[in-house]
């Protein structure tokens, strides 16, 4: 396999680059990709698949290469979706969208999608079938599920899936995987705590949720280390807190706390997601309190299948990349774990530079120098299981 020809031509380089920046200039947030999913869906009918799928899971496309024979279906799943971050950079293919900015690299992991397609045409495989999804809503966690869940997704019932991210502080073109435990888990926890109101010059005549609030927020970080996880397992990250209305003159009947809890596991996870819940209980019970929780954006970890982590592993060896070796899994979560529920499934990373803006950073921007890199890689695993 190290040795076999690749069909993906450098000379499109120009072309995916151009795309790249298009989508850029466009972006659009989870659940609303309807322009960027048109675009993509014409690339991909221009190559004439065997079959194209649109409105996967909302806004998805599936793109379908067949050779007819026997063989494995290999997924290569990107995404769609941008963030809601105002861009300040100054490139000139800067967001024209108001506080909308594909900040995170999807533009990027689609444009090595769609140059894989372009290979995978050119060149059709031997056995099997070579599949290429851009997913809608990555960022919100809901897109793999939708995806999943969707009636048409049984046409495509990959036997392997495949995805990349790109890493910043990482250097550029390195690659990092790990077998097993790749990234967290995660889910978003909001607690609501309701009391009564009263006049601030009589606080006694009301009932205070100030108290409450302040034990969730100092308990809810310490709740891994109670539950015997350490900081490379488990972890409760408070991102808003609110109490009462922003008046001088009223003691607050209400407040709210959301944190969002991250785990290596979907069972670590679980059991982290209820010690939560039974703490903002036991707290609102404590207090007086009425309570409600909910929750959103909710993750599956992602577990690197074995086998699929060696397809990765052969392709960055015929690729000769320098391979970093990862001895922890990511605390960043990524919902493509979802679909190592219905196919071996493996995400790898490819740094985008050391000293490269991070992912999320309003001034980030994706490195067009791993669009031909990510493409040769999907194409060597592509080739690696159907010929």
């Amino acid at each position: 396999m190290s040795g076999a020809q690749l069909a993906f031509d450098e000379a499109l380089l120009p072309q995916l680059v151009a795309l790249r920046h298009d989508l850029h200039r466009a972006p659009e947030i989870s659940g609303e990709e309807s322009r960027t999913a048109a675009r993509i869906a014409e690339q991909m009918a221009a190559l004439q698949p065997d079959q194209l799928i649109t409105g996967l899971g909302g806004h998805g496309v599936a793109a379908i290469f067949d050779s007819g024979q026997p063989g494995p279906s290999v997924l290569f799943r990107c995404e769609l979706d941008g963030l809601l971050i105002r861009e300040i950079s100054t490139i000139a293919w800067r967001s024209q969208v108001d506080d909308r900015g594909h900040l995170c690299g999807h533009d990027g992991h689609m444009a090595i999608v769609t140059g894989l397609a372009c290979a995978i045409a050119a060149r059709r495989p031997v056995r099997g079938r070579v599949i290429v999804l851009f997913q809608p809503a990555e960022e919100t966690g809901a897109g793999a599920g939708a995806v999943i869940a969707d009636p048409a997704f049984a046409q495509l019932r990959p036997d392997f899936a495949f995805a990349l991210h790109n890493l910043p502080g990482l250097p550029l073109g390195v690659a990092g995987i790990r077998q097993g435990a790749s990234n967290f888990a995660s889910e978003g926890l909001r607690i609501a705590l309701e009391g009564k109101t009263s006049h601030a010059a009589q606080p006694e005549n009301g009932l205070s949720p100030a108290f409450a609030l302040c034990e969730l927020v100092s308990g809810l970080p310490e709740l891994p280390a109670r539950l015997g996880l350490g900081p490379e397992q488990a972890l409760v990250t408070l991102v808003h807190a609110r109490l009462g209305e922003a008046t001088y003159g009223i003691a607050p009947g209400e407040a709210e706390v959301w944190a969002t809890l991250r785990s290596v596991s979907d069972e670590a996870q679980s059991g982290l997601m209820r010690a939560a819940s039974d703490m903002a209980s036991d707290i609102a019970r404590t207090n007086g309190l009425a309570v409600r929780t909910g929750t959103d954006d909710r993750f599956a970890a992602c577990t690197n299948d074995p086998e699929a982590t060696t397809h990765v592993e052969r392709a960055f060896a015929a690729e000769g990349v320098t391979v970093e070796p990862l001895s922890r899994p990511f605390r960043w979560s990524e919902d493509f774990g979802l679909f190592g529920s219905v196919a071996k499934s493996a995400l790898f990373v490819l740094g985008a530079g050391v000293d490269h803006p991070r992912l999320h950073n309003p001034d980030y921007d994706f490195p067009d120098a791993l669009i031909p890199l990510g493409a040769r890689l999907f194409e060597r695993i592509a080739r690696d299981l159907c010929g």
